[in-house]
Parts: C-alpha cells; structure tokens; sequence
C-alpha cells in the first residue's frame, strides 16, 4: 500500500525558528536554561568539522554494503571500484554536491542522510536505485530524479522544498516522506499525488 507522509496533520508548514541561508535547519546553541534564545548572550563560535580525503579511506571492491557513516566526507570520489554495492550509507558526513557515482549502477539503496547537498543531481546512471534517502540536507526543490523510475521509497524530510513538483513519472513509488519542509497546503497538487499512489497501489 502506497504511504505519504508531508507532516504532521495540524501543521503543514515548518517552524523557521533559528533558521538561516547558510546555516539550514540546524538550531541556534545560544539557549538559555529554559531552552529559549537569550537576547544579551554573546555569540559563540562552533568549530567546524575539517572534511577529509576519500583517498584516506579504504574501499572493498567485494563489498555490497558500503557503511561510510560520519566519516567526514567532503566530496564523493573514488567510488569507481565500488561496482558491486548494492547499499551504500554516506550519512552525516560533509558532502556538498552528489557527483561521481555513475559506475555504481547496481546500487539499490543511496543514503545521503544530514549532509550539506543544495540540489539533487547526477542520478541518472542509477536506474537500479528503488530507495533515496537524502533528509535534512538543504534542498529547495524535487529535481534530477526523472531516471529513477523504479524508486520505491523516497525520504526528502527537513530540508527547504517549497512545493511538490517532478513526482509524476515515479509510478512505483510506495513511500514519500517531505515532513518539516516549507510546503504550505495551499500550494499542494492534490490531484498529481492521489494519481501517483493510486497507480502505486494497483
């Protein structure tokens, strides 16, 4: 059975306390004890993580399950030898840009998982692909996945998407989760979803 989550029903729209540009989503440390901001507290400076080289990391080429959770990545490359994963999990970690998995063309599952991604792009080769999680990164808007027609569940929750768009050709998708985004009801085509998880279900 086909399952969409957008929000919470007496909510449709994100709180945008403490967001900013550059920031994304992540909440002010600047918190008084009652855990609101506090007016007269002097900014701090958070060190930011320094990214690392994928060349300093090990790659199996037999592996089917690629785990490189917060590691730090702050670029994809060197994915090449990876030509039989099946799975592969870059969550929490640097990355800015989705680039360099063309060869990965037996992959299935792709979590990109709280990273700093502005766009989803450079899936194309990926036609294999049946599950997308790329949650609480900084997308605006729903692209790129035009290739991916056998996506059976798609994850896009707490980023900045606006409205729903470019879903129409994703006929066997069974799952969509778009909570804590900016989508306003008003702006929602009820009729383009209702066709896309009737088709779904049958």
């Amino acid at each position: 059975m086909a399952t969409l989550f957008v929000g919470e029903p007496q909510e449709m729209e994100v709180d945008r306390k403490g967001e900013s540009e550059e920031s994304g989503d992540d909440e002010t440390r600047r918190k008084s004890i009652n855990g609101e901001v506090a007016a007269n507290q002097p900014h701090t400076t958070v060190k930011e993580e320094s990214p690392v080289e994928m060349d300093t990391i090990t790659l199996d080429p037999e592996e089917e399950d690629v785990d490189l959770v917060h590691c730090r990545i702050g670029k994809i490359e060197g994915m090449g030898v990876l030509r039989k994963a099946k799975t592969l999990s870059l969550r929490q970690n640097l990355i800015k840009t989705i680039e360099n998995l063309e060869t990965l063309v037996m992959l299935k599952e792709l979590d990109l998982y709280d990273n700093q991604i502005r766009k989803l792009e450079n899936l194309q080769t990926l036609k294999e692909l049946d599950q997308l999680d790329v949650s609480f990164n900084l997308l605006r808007k729903v692209e790129g996945l035009e290739r991916l027609t056998g996506l059976k569940k798609l994850f896009l929750l707490h980023n900045k998407i606006s409205h729903i768009a470019n879903l129409d050709h994703l006929t066997g998708l069974e799952m969509l989760e778009l909570g804590s985004n900016r989508i306003r009801v008003r702006r929602v085509n009820l009729t383009q979803l209702f066709v896309l998880f009737s088709r779904a279900a049958l």
